[in-house]
């Protein structure tokens, strides 16, 4: 989904971005790129106790409101899926003795195979 994004530039020193329709969502960054590319990230962290996800509104929304006067404006490709907290079954293939391990693992720490392989993908793609 595309949110409008206000970008505004202070010469010399960094680029801040906004999302008008996301309360509260801003970032920065050194250059425009790092600006935008930190923009899943603020989301991400101001929605992650969220119940209903934000609705896009058009660029033109924001044309005569005067908080952005300055503004230049961008679409920013937002991935609201992280929101999506519904259950589903998955069919995987492993060795078994990997299966086995894993298995072991979980219950030493407590955990059903199923939340261990969760901690273990979010783990994963943290880094």
């Amino acid at each position: 989904m595309y949110f409008p994004a206000a970008i505004f530039i202070e010469s010399g020193k960094a680029y801040g971005v906004t999302l008008p329709d996301i309360p509260g969502c801003n970032t920065a960054g050194d250059t425009l790129e790092e600006a935008m590319g930190n923009i899943q990230d603020a989301v991400e962290l101001i929605l992650e106790d969220a119940t209903e996800k934000p609705v896009a509104s058009s660029l033109e929304a924001y044309k005569d409101d005067p908080v952005y006067h300055d503004a230049v404006w961008a679409l920013a490709k937002i991935d609201l899926g992280f929101m999506d907290l519904r259950t589903v079954r998955v069919n995987i293939t492993m060795p078994a003795g990997t299966l086995e391990e894993i298995d072991r693992t979980a219950k030493g720490r407590g955990l059903s195979r199923s939340a261990f392989l969760v901690r273990a993908a979010r783990h994963e793609m943290a880094t």
